[in-house]
């Protein structure tokens, strides 16, 4: 990379295509899943030694529910597994897990996993692993102007302090910095409902690339891509 010093603080990933990867192969749909769990274990790791400090990865859509029941029960259980798996690795390499989404949807056995890895990893100080589980941004926004309504109507909160700033303390990333940049996966242009308030001024990074085909080697090229941008804020 051109400039070791200009990593992105917080990358956001779509990770596109893991359904289209095993049609293309004949496979089972879930096999592209687990094929694209491996590669979040390789970016996930591959991130932390680059130094960026926040990686989010769009896992769950709240659109996602409207897959078939046995895709979605079989995607669970393999992330279950898998933080099963992972979570002493997490707290070996200093990695810190968290979540946003509406996570009280998901099923009760998710829920626990995801508590008990938060739990165990919660005083790590590297890298936050985000996962957006049962998210969409239209939700999130939703969510938080309800609470800000509320805070509103209680008298917490004056409506005249409402500015951009209060509203991002009240979402689902209030305590994450903006990401830098946003990768998706698979070739498509469209940022499908996610962090569309957070990505405001992000760099938008696009490989033509199933997620299954996504290696350390495209998140360097992503990164060093990133790196000769010139970022205006709209300005």
């Amino acid at each position: 990379m051109s400039n070791p010093g200009s990593v992105p603080q917080h990358i956001a990933i779509i990770m596109d295509g893991n359904g289209r990867w095993a049609k293309k192969r004949s496979l089972p749909k879930i096999m592209g899943h687990l094929e694209g769990t491996k590669r979040v274990d390789e970016i996930t790791e591959a991130a932390s030694a680059m130094g960026i400090k926040v990686l989010t990865l769009y896992t769950f859509s709240t659109e996602n529910w409207k897959r078939p029941k046995e895709e979605i029960d079989a995607l669970f259980k393999l992330l279950d597994q898998n933080l099963s798996e992972k979570e002493s690795k997490f707290i070996d390499n200093n990695i810190r897990f968290s979540v946003i989404g509406r996570i009280d949807r998901l099923p009760a056995s998710t829920q626990a996993m995801l508590k008990k890895v938060i739990g165990s990893t919660k005083n790590n100080t590297g890298m936050i692993l985000n996962l957006a589980l049962n998210y969409g941004s239209r939700t999130e926004i939703v969510d938080a102007l309800r609470a800000i309504s509320a805070d509103v109507k209680s008298g917490r909160l004056s409506a005249d302090e409402i500015d951009e700033k209060k509203i991002s303390g009240y979402l689902y990333t209030r305590d994450l910095p903006d990401p830098d940049l946003m990768i998706r996966t698979s070739g498509e242009y469209r940022l499908s409902n996610f962090l569309l308030w957070q990505l405001s001024y992000s760099e938008i990074y696009v490989v033509d690339k199933f997620w299954p085909d996504f290696k350390p080697k495209d998140l360097e090229d992503a990164v060093a891509d990133f790196q000769k941008r010139e970022r205006r804020y709209g300005g």
